[in-house]
């Protein structure tokens, strides 16, 4: 297999010049500089203006030229910004570029969602629960079976007396999720809907006012299990917002309380993997996951999960 290219500065400047009409004329270009955060794609900025995106492998530009077609999928159905591409391509044979306009804001690790950008998350939520699923599957969107919560909650029953000996964490708050209650828990046939299936901070772009402006990176969307977004919301804006964003988008208790319990039990096995060498992810955000997603919630001291709501029957 022939080794991918490292893109450099000089190969992202000499790509941008031959895209951006200001570059001509022997002018420098605008400032590029790598974008720190995330890992699949190698990004850049470009000036303040545009996200420059390159693909580093052949999977990974199958899944940028499947988002360009989805981004168009999902963006009337949404109440907020999904990344417009002004270019797109080949920046080195076989492997994808797509040069984005940059949606103004900050990220959610870098503000808080205020009570107004819930409602944002609630129009996500229900934006892509009316992407028509068939359309999607057209483009190429996999389909991903639901996780099991059973399963996941051993490994994370196991995980967590690691980190108690690491004195990370006090495994008894796992015990409120028994054997069936994860079963009672579990993703309800005919519930599969278009699931971002990476909200996590980095990926939520956040005004200063607390105002939720976009959504980033969609090639791993997926049609699946809708708590998996209500999941990623818990790592992102922490439990209580996310249970309230789904709650307000028509969600029931059930995947609610599933998508509540799939981020605990993911944020304790991470910081599990990270303090044994198996995660190199920063471990102070996985410290910060793993207190949004173990917020005590309302929902969770009142409701049992039950099979009555309607939402729980969507296809």
């Amino acid at each position: 297999m022939t080794q991918a290219p490292t893109p450099t500065a000089d190969t992202v400047r000499r790509l941008v010049r031959s895209l951006l009409k200001e570059s001509a004329n022997g002018t420098p270009g605008p400032d590029v500089r790598p974008v720190t955060e995330g890992g699949e794609h190698s990004t850049w900025w470009v000036g303040t203006r545009h996200v420059l995106r390159l693909a580093p492998d052949r999977e990974a530009s199958l899944r940028q030229r499947r988002e360009l077609r989805l981004r168009d999928l999902v963006r009337p159905h949404l109440p907020v910004a999904v990344p417009t591409s002004v270019a797109h391509g080949e920046w080195a044979p076989g492997l994808t570029y797509t040069l984005d306009i940059a949606i103004p804001g900050g990220t959610a690790e870098e503000h808080d969602v205020s009570a107004v950008g819930e409602a944002d998350l609630a129009g996500l939520l229900t934006g892509l629960r009316e992407v028509p699923v068939r359309q999607a599957e057209t483009l190429g969107v996999p389909r991903t079976p639901p996780r099991s919560l059973e399963a996941l909650r051993r490994m994370a029953v196991a995980a967590a007396e690691r980190l108690a000996a690491a004195d990370e964490f006090d495994p008894a708050r796992l015990h409120q999720l028994t054997p069936p209650g994860a079963a009672q828990l579990a993703a309800q046939p005919g519930a599969a809907v278009l699931a971002h299936h990476d909200l996590k901070g980095e990926h939520l772009v956040v005004s200063a006012d607390g105002r939720v402006r976009g959504v980033l990176d969609w090639t791993g969307t997926a049609v699946g299990d809708p708590a998996e977004d209500i999941a990623g919301l818990a790592l992102a804006v922490g439990s209580g917002a996310a249970v309230r964003a789904a709650t307000l988008a028509g969600y029931g208790a059930r995947p609610c309380l599933r998508g509540l319990w799939l981020a605990r039990c993911d944020t304790v096995i991470r910081l599990t993997d990270r303090l044994e060498g198996r995660d190199d992810s920063p471990l102070q955000l996985l410290r910060t996951r793993l207190g949004r997603a173990w917020e005590t919630i309302l929902l969770e001291r009142v409701t049992e999960p039950r099979e009555d709501t309607e939402d729980d029957e969507e296809v």
